[in-house]
Order: C-alpha cells, then structure tokens, then sequence
C-alpha cells in the first residue's frame, strides 16, 4: 500500500502558486507518517513549493485542512477523485466545520488523529473506508512516537526543528480556533518523549509549536529543567502571565530560550476585554511597559502579534499600535486582520449582528483575497482595515525600522548569534510581507500553476 501526504497552499500570485520562502516542516504530517505501519510506502508533497504529481500511483491520499488553505484543499482532492483515488482530510477546519469538509473528500477525521489513524489504514487496506472518523482527544499527544522527518529531506524548509511539547491552550480568547478545537484544554507529552525526540535528531536550534508552552507552570518547569543539559535553542509561544513566575522564567532561559511569540493582540484595555484575553488585561492598561522591561531583562527576543479590526479600533488606533511595536524595538510583530473562524464565539457573535462578508464564508468565496478585512468593522470601513493593516506590516518590516529595531542592546544585540537570527530573518519576513498581501484562494481557472 502507498500512502501518500499532501500539505496544501494558500493559493497563488497572478497566474502561478505562490512559493512560501519561510516555509517549515508540516509536523502534523511528520507524525501521521510515523503513526502509519512500516509496510505502507509513506511519501509528501508540499504544495507551497513543489507540483503534485497527480498521476503517479497511489492508493490513499491524506490532506490537512486549514481555513487558510481549504478551497486549495478541495482542489487538489477533486483532482485525485476524478482519478479514482481515495481521499481522506483531518486538520483545524475539519473539526470547525466538519459538514463542510466532508463534501470533498470521502473519508473525514474529526479531531486528533492518532486515536483513529491506525484504523483508518486498515480500512483503507480492506477498501472499506468509513466516511467519518470521530477521534477521542488524546491526553497524551502523539501517542509515544517520534515524527518522521526522513520525508522533509531536500523540500527547502527552514533549518530549524519543529516539535511539540503541548497542545491546546486554557484560555478562551474569543477570536482563537484552537481554544474551540481543544475545548479550552491543554494537554502535555511525557518529558522523556519529548527529550527522545530532540535527541533522534540533529539541529540545535528548535521551534516548539505549542500554542502555549507555558499554559501549565508547573509542567513547563520540568520541560525547562530536562532542556538544560542538551545545550539547545529553541522558540515557541507563550502569554503574559509566565512574567509572574519568576522561577519559570529563569528556567525557560537557562533552557535555551532566544525568544517567543506573544499575543499582545492590543494596547486597549476595553479590547483586551472584550476578547476576554483576561491574561493581558494588567499589562494593556499600561501599554504593556513592565512587561517588556521583564522580557528584555530576561534578554528575550519578541514576536508581538496583535490583532487589528475590533470594536474599540480606529484607524488611528491601529497605526498607534504600530508606532508602540516600533518603539518597543520587538525582534517581529505581526498585524493579523480580525478573522472570524467558523464556529468561534467572535464568529457567532458577528453572524448575530448580520457583520460577515464573502457570504460569511471568505475562505472559500473567490472575491477574498489573503490579508483582506472579511467583517464589517465598527469605526471604520474593510477597505480602511485592510489598508491599515497592510500599512503597518509594510512600516514595521521597512529597512529604517528593521535598523531601529536592531539597536535594542539587551534582546537583538544581546549576543552576536540573536544579531545574525534578526538580520537573516527580518528581510525574509520583509518579503513575505509584500508577496502574500492579496494572494488569491486556491486557483481560479481549477489548474495547476507552474511553482
């Protein structure tokens, strides 16, 4: 049996698909390969830099879903239906809007597949493929395996590691569709399997893909403990609250961290609020200013992600917002448009007040485009958001910034390697800024574009 892994696309510039520069390992598919018996011939294509050889023979086709890349999901679906090959799809959108999903695939797995993947094979093997697999969240995560990364080799990817320790966050941010798919829950690996992880394989450097790391302290800590000995370095995500744990933080340094990604989301206290990131509410009405004296203390390098388009935003607002990113010399940042995921409570909420564009479905209408404002805002129009929004990734990713930016002496000048990671990856990010703005969904005409 060949099984056979695909990673879609966003979708394409003009008239070919868009190749992502700062793409990195599919870790979902890595483990999925890993959980497949050593009989099954187990391949990947990555749509975000390669063509998929639709012809080439195959016996089972699994596709991970996102919003992002849904309508590029049931494309290449389609074309392996036509071919009579069977599909199967998992991933983020499929437990959002599992209806949906299943309409272009003809087998769907809801949830975390590790409890069902083993049983989805032998069907396959038997040709009696269900139409729906509803997976038991594990309590474990990946079920004691080390993911695959043989099947990585000469895809390009970005010399860094992925892994995870965690899944899921407790928080319950209105707008965030992994707090609806985890249930607001969060679930921890063994820290053996994690340390056996790291040492299967060989970089240094390591990006741990939790959506909150630090969600439960006390577990944290002993990861941070078992890290200390291996000499590595690593990022991840984390949130406001670890800077009140100060025996946390000078573990996750002495660990190896250069920095995290954060959700500033917003300098309003009454934002903050009202997308219930109760984690923020101390530091927002401050702008946030003993907190970033902290992460600097601790010599950690930042990507603040802020969200732009809620109720108390204006035009003015969002471009202070910037102004404070700037100022506050972050290593990245982020301007993410407010985007309603199926099934979130900011969704449901803005469905009530009649506020959704695209029909109420932008990743899959074919006048969306990528970066694009999808709600009706309160105070401004979705042409101002989106103008705003792009506006402040091209100011911050601007090479006067990116100078300003590096001059910070206890975060990016703090060692000579941190200096090197801010000036390989800030021209980077710079030109993904200005390639993904307006990318189309999918393909318009149904073909394959030259990558």
């Amino acid at each position: 049996m060949k099984l056979t892994l695909i990673k879609p696309n966003i979708g394409r510039r003009e008239h070919s698909l868009y190749v992502d520069e700062a793409r990195m390992e599919p870790l979902p598919l890595g483990i999925l390969a890993a959980l497949t018996p050593p009989d099954v011939e187990v391949v990947l294509y990555d749509d975000r830099c390669e063509a998929i050889p639709y012809d080439e023979k195959t016996d089972l086709v699994a596709i991970t879903v996102e919003t992002f890349t849904a309508r590029r999901a049931y494309e290449i679906s389609a074309e392996f239906k036509q071919r009579g090959i069977p599909t199967v799809m998992g991933g983020m959108h499929a437990m959002l809007i599992p209806e949906e999903v299943a309409q272009h695939c003809d087998s769907l797995i809801v949830g975390d597949a590790e409890p069902v993947w083993a049983q989805m094979i032998e069907d396959c093997r038997a040709e009696h493929l269900q139409k729906r697999y509803d997976a038991v969240q594990p309590v474990c995560p990946q079920g004691n395996v080390i993911a695959r990364r043989d099947i990585f080799e000469g895809k390009g990817y970005l010399p860094i590691t992925l892994l995870q320790f965690s899944r899921g966050c407790s928080h319950k941010c209105s707008f965030c569709a992994s707090s609806v798919y985890f249930k607001a829950h969060h679930y921890c690996r063994p820290v053996e399997d994690v340390i056996r992880e790291i040492r299967s394989q060989k970089r240094r450097l390591l990006f741990f893909v939790d959506d909150n790391i630090v969600c439960n302290h006390e577990r944290a800590k002993e990861l941070f403990r078992a890290l200390i000995p291996l000499k590595i370095r690593w990022v991840s995500q984390g949130s406001m609250d670890m800077l009140r744990d100060p025996e946390l933080m000078e573990l996750m340094v002495k660990s190896g961290c250069l920095g995290l990604v954060i959700g500033f989301e917003s300098i309003s206290p009454q934002n903050i609020e009202d997308m219930h990131k109760f984690q923020n509410r101390s530091g927002s009405g401050e702008m946030y200013a003993r907190e970033i004296e902290q992460l600097r203390q601790w010599g950690l390098q930042t990507w603040a992600a802020f969200t732009v388009g809620h109720d108390g935003d204006t035009v003015e607002s969002i471009r202070a917002t910037c102004d404070f990113a700037i100022e506050s010399k972050f290593t990245f940042a982020a301007f993410n448009i407010l985007m309603p995921y199926p099934n979130t409570p900011l969704y449901e909420k803005l469905k009530r007040e009649d506020r959704l564009l695209y029909d109420g479905k932008w990743w899959l209408h074919e006048d969306y485009r990528f970066n694009y404002c999808s709600i009706v805002p309160r105070h401004m129009t979705p042409d101002e958001l989106t103008e705003i929004a792009f506006d402040c990734r091209r100011r911050f990713n601007s090479p006067g910034s990116i100078f300003t930016r590096a001059l910070e002496p206890r975060t990016n000048l703090r060692t000579p390697y941190r200096l090197m990671t801010y000036l390989l990856y800030n021209p980077l990010f710079r030109k993904e800024v200005f390639k993904k703005q307006g990318l189309h969904f999918g393909l318009k005409d149904g073909q394959e574009g030259s990558a």
